[in-house]
């Protein structure tokens, strides 16, 4: 069902928070295949991605990575996000809703976990990254969105999205500073 999409700098233990995440999706047969981007991904993080049976691509081609993603939805995630229990059945049932044409958009957002909102004043001075909370997109529309853009994060960008009813914890801002 599912292609999961992260872009890749050189943080390792980033890259394990995420995808220890997707274990249980994995587990499920949900998250059929994990493609990182490589944008300056060090030897540590090349091992991690070996280990765990990602599939590495290079930027430039990451509007074919799309085009032939085994999944016929698209998770979008940044390195260090960690989606938490109940985001499966969360995605399972926006697809469902979106091939019933129940949902109000076909892209979608988890909500960030509680402890990770920030308040008033933070949201205020805080820079907002599109993948911040994930971004889950039918494959088609990815394609649409990938002729515009070249980066996971400008894909994301701009895009009406449904709330899921389940959480995500996002990177951290210092990681997230250096990641890019």
């Amino acid at each position: 069902m599912l292609s999961v999409f992260i872009d890749c700098g050189p943080d390792d233990q980033a890259l394990a928070k995420s995808l220890a995440s997707l274990v249980p999706g994995a587990v499920e047969g949900v998250v059929r295949e994990v493609l990182l981007v490589d944008r300056g991904m060090g030897p540590e993080a090349r091992k991690v991605a070996d280990h765990a049976g990602c599939r590495l691509i290079v930027a430039a081609t990451l509007r074919e990575a799309v085009r032939t993603a085994k999944g016929d939805w698209l998770l979008f995630l940044e390195p260090g996000a960690r989606l938490q229990p109940g985001w499966i059945g969360a995605a399972i049932e926006h697809a469902d809703q979106v091939v019933a044409g129940r949902a109000k958009t076909p892209a979608a957002r988890f909500r960030r976990a509680a402890i990770d909102r920030p308040r008033l004043f933070q949201r205020l001075r805080q820079i907002r990254t599109a993948l911040a909370e994930g971004f889950l997109v039918t494959k088609s529309q990815a394609i649409s969105l990938g002729g515009k853009s070249p980066t996971l994060e400008a894909m994301a960008r701009g895009v009406a999205v449904t709330r899921l009813d389940a959480e995500i914890r996002p990177a951290l801002a210092s990681r997230r500073a250096t990641a890019g």
